[in-house]
């Protein structure tokens, strides 16, 4: 396994093109676009404002960046760097925003989440839906693209509303057996759609496209429950994270647990490879020394590099006692990531310093975010062997 050099970085906004071709970064209010191969960049766009949020369109033909501070979203163009498109939503404001899967509408979330405003880049129509619910995923789209679920809160209840994208007309509208519904997500095939309660009970509801329900899932009662969900994309795995620091995996059959998957303190497996971060200080020879020093020397003498070393096992984590009378705890398995061909499942558990991870499309690298760096690791399919 291999890592590139850290870049710099803000806000955690870095994500790899869909095709894998290109990987795009923020840094304030600048926009790069690198050459996933190389890293060279490629493009170098200048918003508004800095920039909040990031997402690329399914084509990898346009980047999207949202600036929530003054209610403008702001579109750029690969193929054409001198066009580009500006959304401003004005005192209505903006909390969220997000592509269509078609890569040509734009899905904007008001303040006070009063209504989704769907804004076309071809036609520039508009559309509206109203009453979503302010949750962490609320609107979840097809793998195909060709239907949106929409979470909804009515008269203190949570209501499921299944939209058409080709003409955003209601296709199905039914309730969910929660009490305070927290997010949604669709299988790959497009034929499931996971539904989970707050963190406060655990409990994973299946629908199906037509909104029976399908089966439900509870690992236990009373303790915080469910953190992060993330399907396999075959469809036939959902990977269920909780506070009880564990990975419970679902088949698509029985929809009961097949597996699941501890995050102890102390790695003892001679089976686990551990990659330690070393930060290491260039070394400059005596006949480079000079005074007073160089700009480019200066710099050198006083810039740190890091590399992966490979521990020898038993390896301690270090671990972060959480602030039991705080809320939202940092404890827990927060992210899950599927390798694109199935063989590999990316997990964060606890407080460590990687805030986001992603696979590229290939599966054979992934994008690992920190506060203010990214580095992309390789993994060779020769050492998995």
């Amino acid at each position: 396994m291999n890592f590139s050099e850290p870049f710099k970085l803000s806000g955690l906004l870095g994500r790899f093109s869909p095709d894998g071709k290109c990987l795009a970064s923020c840094v304030q209010h600048r926009l790069l676009v690198r050459d996933a191969s190389s890293l060279q960049i490629l493009h170098l766009y200048t918003c508004v404002d800095q920039i909040q949020y990031l997402e690329w369109s399914s084509d990898s033909l346009f980047i999207l960046c949202a600036m929530y501070k003054r209610g403008i979203v702001q579109v750029w163009s690969l193929e054409q760097p001198d066009w580009h498109c500006k959304i401003d939503e004005g005192s209505t404001g903006l909390v969220a925003s997000c592509w269509s899967p078609d890569g040509r509408h734009i899905l904007n979330t008001t303040e006070f989440h009063l209504r989704i405003t769907v804004w076309s880049l071809c036609t520039k129509s508009v559309s509206y839906i109203k009453y979503p619910k302010a949750c962490q995923q609320g609107v979840a789209f097809t793998k195909d693209g060709r239907y949106m679920a929409v979470a909804e809160r009515r008269d203190c209840k949570d209501f499921i509303s299944i939209f058409v994208c080709r003409s955003w007309q209601l296709l199905r509208h039914f309730d969910t057996e929660t009490q305070d519904l927290f997010g949604i997500e669709w299988a790959p095939n497009g034929c499931v759609l996971a539904v989970w309660d707050t963190c406060l009970e655990y409990k994973v509801l299946l629908y199906s496209l037509d909104g029976r329900l399908l089966s439900s899932y509870r690992a236990y009662e009373w303790p915080l429950g469910i953190k992060s969900i993330s399907w396999s994309p075959s469809s036939q795995f959902l990977a269920i994270g909780s506070f009880d620091e564990k990975v419970r995996i679902l088949n698509h059959v029985t929809w009961k647990k097949i597996t699941e998957f501890e995050h102890p303190a102390t790695i003892a497996s001679k089976k686990t490879i551990v990659y330690k971060e070393v930060e290491k200080s260039p070394t400059v020879g005596t006949e480079r020394l000079s005074f007073p020093p160089t700009r480019e020397l200066a710099s050198s003498l006083f810039s740190t590099q890091s590399k992966y070393d490979i521990s020898q096992v038993p390896v301690s984590l270090q671990y972060i006692k959480p602030v039991a009378d705080r809320a939202n705890p940092k404890v827990g398995v927060g992210m899950l990531a599927f390798s694109a061909d199935n063989c590999f499942l990316a997990t964060k558990n606890g407080d460590f310093q990687i805030m986001s991870l992603s696979w590229h499309s290939s599966g054979d690298s992934m994008l690992l975010l920190s506060k203010d760096h990214f580095c992309v690791c390789y993994l060779e399919r020769e050492e998995v062997k």
